[in-house]
């Protein structure tokens, strides 16, 4: 495997003195950082320090939210959710549109502090921005459609109108992960914003700069300021201060921790969307293009170090082509290029914390002592950086194996021979999760026939993940355990609204009229129901 040894950032003015100034090795002037930082509400005068995982340096000392912090932060976004209800959709669309130049003009600043905090490679910090870019874009482009009122079909054909409006929520609250710390940071709280809503958001701990410079181009875009909050804490303090207070919840993150979430909400009676985790199957078919199907593969399992909740990590290949495929796998997964720094070059980048890493390193050693075959990789790599592992395919993992069903979260995947299609079918289907698969054919017809019986939110033909994550018009979210709600199209931003109707009636009201009986009214309506019937009407 090719390697690039860690890149160092540019030096900042005054003395280096990174435990009481974690700006002075980073390559960000202290002034920056503190800017960013004071956005978190905040009164405790407590603070977290943040490391990179590239190399270990400080990044910032982040303020702390207590529980009052997070119903002030609530407080403000409320009154400010108050007046921006009231706005006009196409005010709200060309804020959200000054924010898709802003994020494009933005882009290099954007995507080095994705990389420094993230570890990840530059062309997968590079995908946040864009992505982020889309949403709003998109969101700006549709929000009439999605957003304006509409007519609906009356009990009395002429005599009664329904209109079905678009209420938003009130006060979203967003818990977001590290993975993808800008665009899970954004992009969820784009459509709450253009829904009329406020939001309060908790980023991970570990990419908090990440998620407040998305704050602060939000604010530079127009929209004002108290009506995106931000708070910091650990999850299990401030996670349940936001659910005891938000109208609507969305969280993106593991199934154990969702499931607390849903309770919480369940027992308010409000609202919330779910992304969770996932072991996601690519199934690659007879008649699949090998090279195509090779190197969409090493992009589903090693894409941000395979710290993706779509990536893939169960491979089932068909007899017919599974040694081509495999041997091509391997080579390109071998040729991938690792490395620490902002170098376009580099495939894969670092794992976020010894957490990942020591949750890699067991899977794959509980795989290996029980069997299964390492045909590249298996290594932990501490000569590029800390958390590094080297991108891994595994050979004849069997149900015993931690690895089977449990979601690594790391770059290692399994690759598994299948007989017939209707075998694949059924072993990708196996487990608990489904949030997102694909499959590779040169038959697309048939390949969307097998897409409709996999069990999984997202199915990509011919694309690792990157076809439906990018199609913004589509909803996204997963089956069974890995969640429920939907990111994304009108699904995507209905979640934020609630759905009034509002019936209009004239002439004739639903009662007897001028001393009819109750009877002769309830034959009468039986009479236009008959009619009606014949006429196809609903």
């Amino acid at each position: 495997m090719s390697q690039q040894m860690p890149s160092q950032g540019p030096v900042t003015d005054g003395p280096p003195d990174p435990e009481h100034d974690p700006a002075a090795s980073y390559a960000l002037d202290r002034d920056y950082v503190a800017a960013l930082t004071r956005r978190v509400v905040s009164r405790t005068g407590e603070s977290a320090l943040t490391r990179s995982p590239l190399g270990g340096q400080p990044l910032a000392n982040i303020p702390q939210s207590s529980d009052d912090d997070v119903a002030e932060a609530f407080e403000r976004a409320r009154r400010a959710q108050a007046s921006w209800s009231r706005t006009s959709i196409d005010h709200r669309a060309e804020i959200l549109l000054r924010l898709h130049d802003i994020v494009l003009d933005r882009e290099s600043e954007i995507t080095d502090m994705t990389v420094w905090e993230s570890g990840k490679a530059r062309k997968h910090a590079f995908d946040e921005t864009f992505h982020v870019a889309l949403t709003a874009r998109y969101y700006a482009r549709k929000g009439h459609e999605h957003l304006d009122p509409e007519r609906r079909i009356g009990l009395m054909p002429g005599l009664t109108r329904v209109d079905l409006n678009r209420v938003p929520k009130g006060v979203v609250g967003i818990i977001s992960p590290w993975n993808y710390p800008f665009t899970m940071a954004l992009c969820d709280g784009i459509p709450a914003l253009m829904a009329g809503n406020a939001v309060v958001a908790k980023p991970d701990a570990h990419t908090m700069l990440t998620a407040l410079l998305g704050a602060q181009l939000l604010e530079e875009a127009g929209f004002p300021k108290d009506l995106w909050q931000v708070v910091a804490g650990p999850g299990s303090e401030v996670g349940p201060s936001i659910i005891g207070r938000a109208d609507y919840v969305c969280f993106t993150g593991s199934t154990a921790t969702g499931r607390r979430v849903a309770q919480q909400c369940a027992d308010r009676l409000i609202g919330c969307s779910l992304e969770l985790g996932g072991k996601n199957p690519i199934l690659i078919l007879r008649d699949a293009d090998i090279e195509k199907a090779a190197e969409g593969a090493t992009r589903a399992s090693f894409s941000n170090a395979g710290q993706l909740c779509v990536s893939t990590e169960r491979m089932f290949v068909a007899d017919q082509i599974h040694d081509r495929f495999v041997e091509r796998f391997v080579a390109r997964t071998e040729a991938m290029t690792l490395g620490a720094g902002h170098d376009w070059a580099i495939d894969m980048g670092s794992l976020i914390s010894q957490d990942q890493l020591d949750t890699v390193i067991a899977h794959v050693e509980d795989a290996r002592a029980k069997g299964a075959r390492v045909l590249t990789g298996g290594r932990h790599r501490p000569d590029l950086g800390r958390f590094f592992y080297e991108p891994t395919i595994l050979e004849g993992v069997t149900p015993d194996m931690t690895c089977f069903g449990n979601e690594t979260f790391g770059p290692v995947v399994s690759v598994n021979r299948f007989h017939d299609e209707t075998e694949a079918i059924a072993r990708a289907n196996e487990g608990h999760y489904g949030l997102n698969a694909s499959i590779y054919s040169q038959d697309g017809r048939r390949a969307r026939a097998i897409a409709r019986e996999i069990r999984c939110g997202t199915v990509n033909i011919n694309e690792a993940f990157g076809a439906t994550f990018g199609s913004l018009d589509a909803p996204m979210g997963g089956m069974r355990e890995s969640g429920m709600g939907r990111r994304q199209g009108s699904e995507g931003i209905h979640r934020y609204t609630e759905s009034q109707a509002v019936a209009t009636q004239r002439g004739m009201a639903f009662s007897p009229m001028l001393g009819m009986s109750n009877e002769t009214f309830a034959k009468i309506l039986k009479v236009q129901a008959r009619l009606m019937r014949r006429t196809r009407r609903p």
